[in-house]
């Protein structure tokens, strides 16, 4: 393999952490400094010096407009998250975040997990909005997470992709990891991580289709991924392949993707729980336009 791609699967760095590591004659193969696109050759001695670790980002308790709790009791609170916010801080977003938001509304959540993160279990992207689960004790910390790794918490999307998947009900099944030539992205390779998204069409328009999705699995990016490579990307999501002409006349600057229910066991007693979010504005909005075109 070359360096680049040998260290980021060896180390789990990206390929641009490892492209610096080289440029900077950190990784040394048998005591010389290896360019990122020098072969790791069986028998060789590889050296690399990691530069120090980041410094824990800060949770700045800042309130979150638009974020509305849907359910708080003394084990979770429940949002719904809006546009424009992350789950948690992390190096290089400097913008709003759901523990930043929640903390700002006096809301302690579980210490468990890193500083940063603490109590989150699971993520939506910044670009998609819908309901999100936030653990606030450590023992619901602990069985939300195991729940979401044995799957036995139930995700359901709705994704508006354009054109008309054929069939209009199925199953992708297809690994995922990163993408071999842009970090920022994560694409479908052989070898990637299983991924399995379940799907079916809730109503065909001209142009687009607004599908019903079920994650059995949870890969970053994996909607959004999984109808790119079938060539039905998520309307408006330019980075997977969206055309930015559909995009611009349903009023779209983010892709049409809306994580509509989370269901799962309650960590304090068991039982069964769900929680619905409706579509914010610029998604029903893009959805009127489309019933305008029949």
């Amino acid at each position: 393999m070359r360096v680049d791609a040998g260290l980021s699967k060896l180390l789990g760095l990206s390929r641009t952490v490892v492209a610096a590591l080289t440029e900077a004659g950190d990784v040394l193969l048998d005591g010389k400094p290896a360019g990122k696109s020098d072969r790791l050759l069986a028998g060789a001695w590889l050296e690399v010096t990691l530069p120090e670790p980041d410094r824990p980002v800060e949770v700045l308790a800042i309130p979150v407009e638009g974020m509305v709790v849907l359910f708080e009791d003394d084990d979770v609170v429940v949002v719904d998250k809006p546009v424009g916010v992350a789950a948690h801080p992390s190096p290089g977003w400097s913008g709003p975040t759901v523990i930043g938001g929640l903390a700002a509304a006096g809301v302690r959540v579980s210490t468990s997990g890193a500083a940063e993160r603490q109590g989150v279990v699971h993520r939506l992207d910044v670009g998609t909005t819908g309901v999100m689960v936030v653990a606030k004790s450590e023992h619901a910390y602990t069985v939300l997470k195991r729940a979401f790794k044995e799957r036995t918490v139930e995700k359901r999307y709705h994704a508006l992709v354009q054109g008309h998947p054929d069939p209009s009900e199925g199953t992708i099944d297809a690994p995922i990891d990163r993408h071999p030539r842009h970090d920022y992205r994560w694409a479908v390779v052989a070898g990637g991580k299983p991924s399995i998204t379940h799907y079916s069409t809730i109503e065909a328009f001209r142009a687009a289709s607004l599908l019903d999705v079920k994650l059995e699995t949870g890969r970053t990016h994996q909607i959004r991924v999984h109808f790119s490579a079938l060539r039905h990307p998520c309307v408006g999501d330019l980075t997977y392949g969206a055309d930015p002409a559909l995009a611009k006349r349903l009023g779209m600057s983010r892709q049409w993707l809306h994580a509509r229910s989370l269901g799962f066991e309650h960590p304090a007693d068991g039982r069964w729980v769900e929680f619905v979010s409706e579509y914010p504005g610029d998604l029903a909005a893009a959805l009127r336009v489309l019933e305008e075109d029949y």
